[in-house]
């Protein structure tokens, strides 16, 4: 086996991450920070252009927010991004192992029906960073859910480790199988998501701007 492949190899394994261990409480920061800068839900709604109901829903762990909506929650806020997946002060460099990965799942309801969508961070104790490195899973919606695109400020680099990811970007639909990617600016409003029913992992960068 290459050392390309087995590196990848790693990448796609997420059998052994511990998600209660190493969850993410993003909601907890997104309350916090909207208390801390004085704001109402309402007035983070007009914000960000959610409603007070899916803030609410976040903020209380009922679902967690994708990578675009994490973006625009950052933006409206004035942070990084990073500042939603960083515990503590982070460092000049940041090494994961594959069982201290830092999960985010997205899930429609606190019974855990699957909304189709979750990830784990790859940079979330690298300090002041630029780029955030992602796993993110996509599964078969169980909720009948219709995605909306996406569409905020910044770039993303996706690469397909298994199974197969139907893309949306502005006009153009594809179908990307495992070794394919994709880079593009992610203002044009866009769509990623499993393709024929059937789990898909990629590797994700994203840039914030």
């Amino acid at each position: 086996m290459h050392r390309e492949d087995s590196f990848l190899d790693s990448l796609g394994e997420g059998n052994d991450v511990q998600e209660d261990s190493g969850l993410l409480k993003v909601g907890e920061k997104v309350r916090q920070l909207r208390k801390r800068q004085g704001l109402s839900l309402q007035q983070l709604a007009e914000k960000t252009g959610f409603s007070t109901a899916v803030l609410s829903q976040i903020e209380t762990h009922m679902v967690s927010p994708s990578l675009g909506n994490l973006i625009k929650l950052a933006h409206a806020f004035n942070i990084p991004v990073g500042h939603f997946l960083t515990e503590g002060e982070g460092g000049l460099v940041a090494i994961v192992r594959r069982d201290e990965r830092k999960i985010v799942s997205r899930y429609a309801s606190k019974e855990g029906v699957s909304y189709g969508y979750s990830y784990y961070s790859l940079g979330a104790d690298m300090k002041d960073r630029h780029m955030e490195p992602f796993i993110v899973t996509l599964e078969p919606s169980a909720t009948g859910h219709t995605e909306k695109m996406s569409c905020h400020e910044g770039e993303e680099f996706l690469f397909v480790l298994e199974g197969e990811m139907e893309v949306k970007l502005g006009k153009l639909t594809d179908i990307l199988k495992p070794g394919d990617s994709i880079y593009y600016h992610s203002r044009i409003p866009h769509l990623v998501r499993c393709h024929e029913e059937k789990a898909a992992r990629i590797l994700a960068v994203l840039f914030a701007g």
